[in-house]
């Protein structure tokens, strides 16, 4: 006799939660950056984009874009490959991308501020063949094997630029990888998300229709390019026939700065992490962004608080509360905030277009509506998988029966449940990945960092309530007065800043339960900074 799991579902139930997912809807069958083309053949006098004091119209950019991607073609560059681009934000960082993506490559963005040890480990993993820099970053090891080519034409010999009036990319391009976004990983390596073009033009395609983009919309490009969101940022005017507005290096944390933005270009269209939000919300001349029709928030859970705030200073604003992982291609659920939104938790919402959810148990077995579970996802959304990694790939990327047919989905290790009304609530993660001023960490990523150090016999790093990092060393002899400043350039040289832990405090051992396991409710809370 079958053992029956106490979440087995009724055809009826089963029926209800896999209604909630939307139907198949038609999929984009061209790149982004072909989409691109084609609208700057539309409007090619029409500005493209605001930086600082240069302004590029269309048919700028895209010549711009075609002279870059002509240089990276003569050096190698095309289908299957992947290009590293080391750029601070602005017009050049921009150019280069689609450069990139022009020449049939894909991009790998590197952040001039991270260690060099991480960025030689991405580009390794990653398998890239050669790196565009803009000078800011540090430079690479003398043998290392990436060719490093300047961003900018330094006087190297003229290469025919791609054709971008006739540029049509083929199912090689269209295929193929577009994009490698690299998340923390839990074994002390950071992993390379391989993003499709196929999946890209399926969520900027949806974007478009969902929230009404056209040529009068203005976004602002802020968000760290090294993050999944910015890719919407980037290329989602272009695809419209609207205007980018590039924001300064690190005006992403200046709320100031980003009011100013917005209300002198008259931006339409923005995306905050849940933290920045509530710096920006609070901010008393937040209620100046008129123009601010749409705000999307994701990357961190957000509170009805914030968003009721929020909601309060710019009552024309629409809000929406985003979710999704890098696998599965930036966003993959929306919830469009209520004002005010009530309760003590806001909604994911419902899944994207050509997006699949299911909430399933420990057996990966579908459970009813009000059931908390693992969530899965699959449909047009699904990254490739990880660069250079494919037992990680195989071990996340699995293959999946809803209801009468087998497909391919990505274990999120989120926890979810469905409401009866067909909305998914976010209950947490079910290992120890956090997210950091909306990047996601790998707490393992950072302990292995800090057991790395030979004065560490051991380390744990937690959360704290005001969503800072805390790491707890156990050293393996005589710390010393200076052990934590120490251990902190050991750590700036393998982690990005918002890796770092706030704070390091020394403990004789780690705490456990009666089984020996580490026991993290019994961690001392840190020890206040003098003022």
């Amino acid at each position: 006799m079958t053992t029956q799991t106490k979440n087995r579902l009724s055809p009826a139930e089963r029926d209800l939660v896999l209604g909630f997912n939307p139907a198949p809807s038609p999929r984009p069958d061209r790149p982004v950056h072909e989409s691109i083309c084609r609208q700057a053949l539309r409007t090619p006098d029409a500005v493209a984009l605001r930086s600082g004091d240069r302004v590029l119209t269309y048919r700028e950019l895209l010549d711009s874009a075609a002279s870059v991607a002509g240089r990276l073609v003569a050096d190698g560059a095309g289908p299957g490959s992947i290009v590293a681009l080391c750029a601070e934000r602005g017009a050049d960082m921009v150019v280069a991308v689609l450069g990139i993506l022009l020449s049939g490559a894909a991009y790998l963005p590197v952040d001039p501020k991270h260690p060099v040890q991480r960025v030689c480990s991405m580009i390794e993993s990653a398998g890239a063949v050669l790196m565009l820099e803009d000078g800011t970053g540090a430079p690479l090891p003398d043998k290392h094997p990436v060719r490093v080519r300047p961003l900018a034409d330094r006087g190297e010999p003229a290469a025919a630029p791609v054709d971008w009036r006739r540029y049509t990319a083929g199912p090689e391009v269209f295929d193929g990888c577009g994009c490698v976004i690299f998340t923390s990983g839990s074994t002390g390596e950071p992993k390379g998300v391989e993003l499709t073009h196929a999946a890209l033009a399926n969520r900027l395609a949806s974007m478009l229709a969902d929230f009404d983009v056209d040529p009068d919309d203005v976004l602002l490009q802020k968000t760290p390019y090294t993050f999944d969101v910015s890719i919407w940022e980037l290329l989602l005017a272009f695809m419209a026939g609207g205007s980018l507005v590039v924001a300064p290096p690190d005006a992403h944390r200046d709320p100031e700065a980003l009011i100013e933005l917005i209300t002198g270009h008259g931006v339409t269209m923005v995306h905050f992490v849940p933290s920045m939000l509530e710096f920006f919300a609070t901010e008393p001349d937040v209620g100046s962004c008129s123009s601010l029709r749409v705000i999307l928030s994701g990357g961190e859970a957000a509170s009805p608080r914030l968003l009721n705030e929020l909601a309060a200073a710019l009552p024309e604003t629409a809000l929406y509360n985003m979710y999704g992982p890098a696998e599965a291609t930036i966003d993959v659920t929306a919830w469009p905030c209520r004002r005010p939104e009530p309760g003590d938790r806001v909604p994911i919402g419902r899944p994207l277009s050509n997006v699949a959810a299911y909430v399933v148990d420990g057996e990966d077995e579908l459970v009813p509506v009000g059931v908390a579970g693992e969530l899965l996802l699959g449909g047009a959304c699904l990254a490739r998988g990880y660069a250079g990694r494919p037992d990680l790939t195989a071990e996340r990327f699995v293959s999946f029966r809803a209801g009468d047919r087998e497909e391919r989905v990505y274990r999120t290790g989120d926890l979810a449940r469905w409401s009866a009304d067909g909305h998914l609530d976010y209950l947490g993660r079910i290992d120890t990945q956090v997210k950091v001023r909306g990047q996601r960490v790998e707490l393992g990523e950072i302990e292995v960092a800090l057991r790395s150090h030979p004065a560490v016999r051991t380390a744990v790093v937690v959360v704290r309530d005001d969503r800072s990092l805390v790491g707890y060393v156990v050293p393996a002899g005589e710390f010393g007065a200076d052990g934590e400043s120490v251990l902190r350039a050991h750590l700036a040289e393998r982690l990005p800043d918002y890796m770092v832990p706030a704070r390091l405090v020394e403990l004789a051992e780690l705490p456990t339960g009666a089984h020996g396991k580490l026991d993290r409710a019994a961690l001392p809370e840190p020890p206040r900074r003098r003022r």
